[in-house]
């Protein structure tokens, strides 16, 4: 035992002592130890417990194996170097780690040092007491300040539940899903998303943030990405703002440094990707709110390609629902934050910039084509200098995929069909089997392709074949908007073509196969 440890071990052996002696729990022992030890020895209160029960490390580690032994579960990589890691604070214990040191001390998280509930749900105390052994300690009639742990709320927020009552709308909209059913965003669901988003901004504007463990966060965000192509968008709304929300309550207490970065690129990373699902779902102004919140949260890290990537994605908003000036501002605002930094923003900005162009100015003109070649050129120049990662990266990246989508859609708005159909149908070789979102938009520009070389027919076979092939779930409103410009395009072309009602007839049972909500 080095000094300093034995000059810690004596005073909190007597501390113990002295608490067992006036019939004190190991809990209180274990809070005085923490109290009077910390200030001169640095002594966390996972420690403090320790101590307080009088026990090694190895007796920890072997409580901990023969708990995992009793639950059937494989022996634990747990040790005495790892555990001391936890004492000294350089290292946090996993939600499973953490559940198994609340049961051998018989407390809650806060009680160690840790704060919300452990992953169990159901504590490791006696009902009224916060910190105190399930065995060794009575509860107290009037528990002091110290005794009692009230989650922190932000100013504002929608309830004072701390979200969980949302929480558990998103779980049940979830389940539906998960049952086969098809479920509506309907008010309360609505109510719900925003409320988990307003806590967010609640807690960016307090600037406190907590420990968390940020490892798991950050590879699930990273697989809310692969899902975005291939997942029905309520689904993974739900998946994503149960993650949103977590990463919120970690954020209420402040953190050095790094950490903080790391958790406001979370929120910046969960929210965007939050206003990308609310585009497809067709509620642009619950979209922009999400990308507000994602640039608050980006502005945080200080990071220009995170900043522009959140604008970047913000632009898709007006250039599908609003006024496409507002989304070419949007996209050379990205573009300039981007800078000559290499970066999934630096080649989406300009692609944006000339779908935005394409609307503007409609088909045809010269200049404008012109402008928008010129704009694809920059981002094909740009997405050559990005990362590997960033090229496969759906979601918070770029990939060629997208990129040949979006050109092709860009010149499908110029009114340049063959080269557009070309590109689209390379394009749709890159996306796999389980992709569907993109493909479904790159087929409906291929329609539209089809119409404008004259062949209406191919054109009607195209948008009805692929509106036929979505399952439940996969007919969000920014799909079937594209599929109505489709039918108003015929219209105006060949009003009366008599595949049309048919194809109209399609869209309208489309739709309300969508918003069918299943009775319980």
């Amino acid at each position: 035992m080095s000094g300093r440890q034995h000059r810690e071990t004596e005073p909190a052996r007597r501390i113990r002592a002295r608490g067992l002696a006036a019939g004190r729990g190991s809990a209180q022992i274990a809070e005085e130890i923490h109290e009077k030890c910390g200030p001169q020895f640095g002594t966390t209160r996972i420690k403090g417990h320790r101590l307080a029960h009088g026990i090694a490390l190895a007796d920890v580690i072997e409580q901990v194996r023969a708990l995992f032994e009793r639950d059937g579960k494989p022996a634990p990589g747990i040790g005495e170097t790892l555990l001391s890691a936890y004492e000294s604070g350089l290292k946090r214990p996993g939600p499973e780690y953490l559940h198994y040191l609340c049961t051998v001390y018989r407390v809650e998280p806060v009680a160690l040092g840790y704060e919300g509930p452990c992953i169990c749900g159901h504590g490791h105390k006696m009902p009224g007491v916060v910190r105190g052994d399930l065995q060794d300690e009575k509860p107290e009639a009037s528990p002091g300040p110290r005794e009692r742990w009230i989650p922190p709320q932000v100013d504002g927020d929608p309830s004072v539940d701390g979200g969980e009552e949302d929480e558990n709308v998103l779980r049940r909209t979830l389940l539906g899903l998960l049952a086969g059913g098809s479920v509506a965003l309907d008010g309360q669901v609505l109510g719900s998303v925003d409320n988990i988003r307003r806590r967010m901004d609640g807690t960016l504007v307090s600037a406190t943030v907590s420990p968390a463990m940020l490892d798991q966060w950050e590879e699930a965000a990273v697989g809310f990405g692969r899902q975005y192509m291939n997942t029905p968008p309520l689904r993974l709304l739900c998946d994503v703002l149960l993650e949103f929300s977590a990463v919120r309550k970690a954020m209420e207490r402040r953190q050095p440094v790094d950490l903080q970065e790391r958790l406001c690129r979370m929120a910046a990373q969960l929210s965007g990707l939050s206003g990308m699902i609310m585009i497809n779902l067709g509620d642009h102004r619950m979209a922009r709110s999400f990308f507000r919140t994602g640039r608050m949260a980006a502005d945080e890290t200080g990071d220009r390609a995170l900043r522009a990537w959140v604008t970047a994605r913000e632009a898709l908003v007006p250039l599908y629902y609003g006024d496409p000036r507002e989304a070419l501002n949007l996209a050379k605002k990205s573009g300039d934050l981007a800078g000559q930094t290499p970066c999934a923003a630096q080649a989406m900005a300009p692609v944006v910039e000339a779908r935005a162009l394409a609307m503007l100015s409609g088909s045809g003109k010269k200049d404008v084509v012109d402008q928008a070649k010129r704009a694809l050129s920059r981002a094909r120049s740009a997405f050559s200098q990005m990362t590997a990662d960033q090229k496969e990266d759906a979601a918070f990246g770029y990939t060629e995929r997208q990129l040949y989508f979006h050109q092709g859609d860009a010149l499908v708005r110029l009114g340049q069909a063959m080269e557009a159909d070309l590109i689209l149908e390379q394009a749709l070789t890159k996306y796999g089997p389980s992709d569907w979102l993109d493909p479904t938009l790159i087929r409906l520009d291929r329609a539209r392709c089809k119409l404008m070389e004259g062949d209406v027919e191919e054109a009607l076979t195209i948008a009805q074949a692929t509106i036929e092939g979505l399952g439940d779930g996969c007919r969000p409103d920014i799909l079937m908007q594209r599929a109505q410009e489709v039918a108003r395009a015929v219209e105006a072309k060949a009003p009366g073509h008599p595949r049309l009602k048919s194809y109209l007839e399609t869209l309208r049972t489309a739709s309300v196969t969508e918003l069918e909500v299943p009775t319980a």
